[in-house]
């Protein structure tokens, strides 16, 4: 079988997808990827990461491959969650602190820092509209992050989410004041669900 043949079976098993790597697994080449990008056959959407011509790129897939510590938070993870109707302009990550993102272009991701020890917290995974998993904080941590960073946020995008959360049947008021009190923000919590209620 020759090279490209494996890279497009490869690509018609991972969804449109293929790193460099599970090429090379499989019999085929950077060298190949690289030479059917140039001639515009596959796309190389980041580094070790290429894409079907016909396939539509997922840019939550693609921004977390590129940042595999980056967790979807803040107006991405409520967009996600279904809390917003906008769609991102600019995708929003939590990483720990002391994570460099020096590779990252300053228009390509919004990162938010926390504590390694609450990095993970919350984390869940969501199908994207595209078909994809990716990982993102539930609704409970994210409305607490959003609320903590108000300030570098639209307001009223956040309270509105907030509201669209409390109308909701399967929220879980109690977890999310424990998040409330883990980021000792549990009296701004509830002040604002008395509000909204």
């Amino acid at each position: 079988m020759k090279q490209e043949d494996i890279v497009y079976q490869l690509l018609d098993n991972n969804g449109g997808y293929l790193t460099t790597k599970a090429a090379r697994e499989h019999g085929g080449n950077a060298s190949v990827l690289k030479r059917m990008a140039d001639r515009s056959l596959i796309e190389r959407v980041a580094h070790g990461l290429y894409v079907s011509a016909e396939t539509i790129t997922d840019p939550f897939f693609v921004a977390q491959y590129r940042c595999p510590k980056g967790i979807y938070s803040h107006e991405t993870a409520l967009f996600l969650h279904n809390l917003s109707d906008r769609t991102p302009i600019q995708l929003m990550m939590t990483i720990p602190s002391g994570w460099s993102t020096r590779l990252f272009a300053k228009d390509d991701i919004i990162f938010f820092y926390c504590r390694p020890e609450l990095s993970r917290l919350g984390a869940t995974e969501i199908e994207t509209a595209y078909g994809h998993i990716v990982t993102v904080y539930d609704a409970g941590r994210t409305l607490c992050d959003c609320l903590r960073n108000l300030d570098r946020l639209d307001k009223d995008l956040v309270l509105t989410a907030l509201k669209r959360y409390m109308k909701m049947r399967d929220i879980n008021k109690t977890q999310l004041l424990e998040y409330a009190a883990i980021f000792k923000i549990r009296d701004l919590v509830l002040r604002y669900m008395e509000v909204l209620l």
